[in-house]
């Protein structure tokens, strides 16, 4: 049988500067990784598990960094290629996708009762938990993928996999990061993409930090028992055996695979580098998730704070970065899914420009709070608005309606979507002028104008409707927009204590 040996074959999709594309083996995409624009893989969640791993196998090869000098070292000089070399050599005979004793990422002696489709491995294709729309695959009889597709697809089941309560094996539960938006900054090419999110780990964590490959797999009746366990660092966690699996190939390729809940992490109060945090009264402190509220209205939980619950890596790209301006990583790629218990929903993959002021002085964090709460304050406005316009028709007279009916008239209407979908454009533009030379309060008029706008726009979207229809629409309306009128007037007011201020200072 082909040892499909991870370290050599292609399997790692990426994409180059000049926008063609290859698949390489582990050792080739980090000797190419000055040249490679980035790893890429139609599946966001692929994206964000094969980035984990190869940053596990710069943890183990180099032994470190260890501190920040170590790091920015680093960061100057490059990836020691001869170091990486050696590493994989040495642990080669644990990157066979096929071994008889340690095959790469899966249980040897797994027997399963039941063999299963490859299509478990993937949200995209898994229809336990949700056939997706426009996936044409048979779940029944899907056929065989190519080693390199599965191994792909186990990458990411390990990172992403959440509990659904169905296993042969003891049940255990969801991966360590499975629910939480994990972010990336993104640097000129691949080396510095991976050197950025390299963060330092202490010294004495480095030696027993070990990935998947250097221990010995568990065994079935371990397995069957259950296993739990914190995790010993990066390189363990990113590598973390969530799920039991066991590839069966067929000559063709993966058709079927043993399948079964795998090792329960017991480290919850552990913080992931690649997670934002925020402290949520009552319960503690939270890793950023998507939700249906977009993302970007969390932004300011992206950006470093004196709490430090901002994402480690964000932090140590901006620390590493700073005595290399041209490599400072203009972007951020967030990826993830969201879930409801089992049910994977959707997952998504979302770009930021990172304002390159956070290099400076300046409060960054702060200022874009600022701008977010003016949103959301806006927004209540027009919450208000569109609440009264709705109780009014529907009462029609002296009923008070209940409040549920209320808020199911105001889901329909098309105001506050149309509010926030305007902004987010004005947003991702804000952050593209947001630096160190720039004026707060220049920027922060061109923010107000957009919220004006915004919500100017979203009200008379409702207003064009509104009037077609009878009198109590009509009373209705009339009575709503007056939040609007006075929301809009306060707006008003500050652009033009701005604009007086801004006149001044030309003085």
């Amino acid at each position: 049988m082909k040892e499909f040996n991870l370290i050599d074959e292609a399997w790692i999709p990426v994409r180059f500067q000049d926008g063609s594309r290859g698949e390489f083996g582990i050792l080739e995409t980090l000797r190419r990784a000055p040249d490679i624009a980035a790893l890429e893989d139609p599946s966001p969640l692929v994206t964000a598990a094969l980035h984990r791993l190869l940053l596990a196998v710069l943890y183990r090869a180099l032994r470190g960094p260890c501190d920040i000098d170590e790091a920015r070292a680093l960061f100057k000089s490059g990836l020691p290629m001869d170091r990486i070399e050696a590493y994989l050599q040495e642990w080669r005979h644990r990157f066979g996708l096929f071994n008889e004793t340690h095959p790469f990422g899966q249980i040897p002696d797994f027997e399963p009762k039941s063999w299963r489709a490859w299509t478990v491995l993937a949200a995209e294709h898994n229809a336990d938990n949700a056939k997706v729309l426009f996936d044409h695959i048979d779940v029944q009889a899907p056929g065989s993928i190519p080693e390199a597709e599965a191994t792909r697809w186990l990458m990411a089941t390990q990172t992403f996999s959440v509990s659904c309560g169905k296993s042969e094996l003891s049940h255990t539960g969801t991966a360590p990061s499975a629910t939480a938006a994990l972010l990336l900054p993104l640097g000129m090419n691949l080396q510095d993409t991976l050197l950025l999110s390299l963060v330092p780990q202490s010294r004495h964590l480095i030696e027993d930090d070990l990935p998947i490959w250097e221990r010995e797999p568990e065994r079935v009746e371990e397995l069957k028992q259950g296993i739990e366990r914190e995790s010993c660092g990066l390189a363990d966690r990113y590598t973390w055996r969530t799920r039991s699996v066991r590839f069966q190939p067929d000559g063709e390729g993966i058709k079927n695979l043993a399948f079964a809940s795998g090792i329960q992490s017991t480290s919850q109060d552990q913080l992931d580098p690649m997670q934002a945090y925020r402290e949520i009264k009552d319960k503690g402190l939270l890793p950023l998730a998507f939700q249906e509220r977009g993302l970007w209205r969390e932004f300011d939980t992206l950006l470093p704070d004196q709490n430090d619950h901002s994402p480690q890596n964000i932090r140590h790209a901006v620390e590493v970065s700073k005595g290399f301006p041209a490599r400072f990583p203009a972007t951020v790629l967030i990826l993830g899914q969201s879930n409801n218990k089992a049910k994977i929903e959707y997952w998504r993959m979302e770009r930021f420009a990172l304002p390159r002021s956070i290099l400076g002085a300046r409060f960054v964090r702060e200022d874009i709070r600022s701008f977010l709460n003016q949103a959301q304050t806006s927004q209540s406005a027009l919450w208000s608005a569109c609440s009264t316009y709705a109780r009014l028709l529907i009462a029609r007279g002296e009923r008070s309606p209940d409040k549920k009916d209320i808020r199911a008239f105001v889901d329909q209407m098309p105001c506050i979507p149309a509010y926030w979908s305007s902004l987010e454009a004005a947003f991702h533009a804000l952050l593209q002028v947001y630096t160190e030379e720039a004026i707060f309060e220049v920027i922060r008029r061109s923010w107000l104008y957009s919220v004006r706008e915004a919500l100017r726009d979203a009200w008379n979207l409702h207003r064009q409707s509104a009037r077609t229809g009878d009198a109590w629409a009509i009373r209705a309306l009339v009575r709503a927009e007056g939040y609007i009128g006075a929301e809009l007037k306060k707006l008003d007011a500050v652009i033009r204590e701005i604009d007086a201020d801004l006149e001044k200072e030309k003085a």
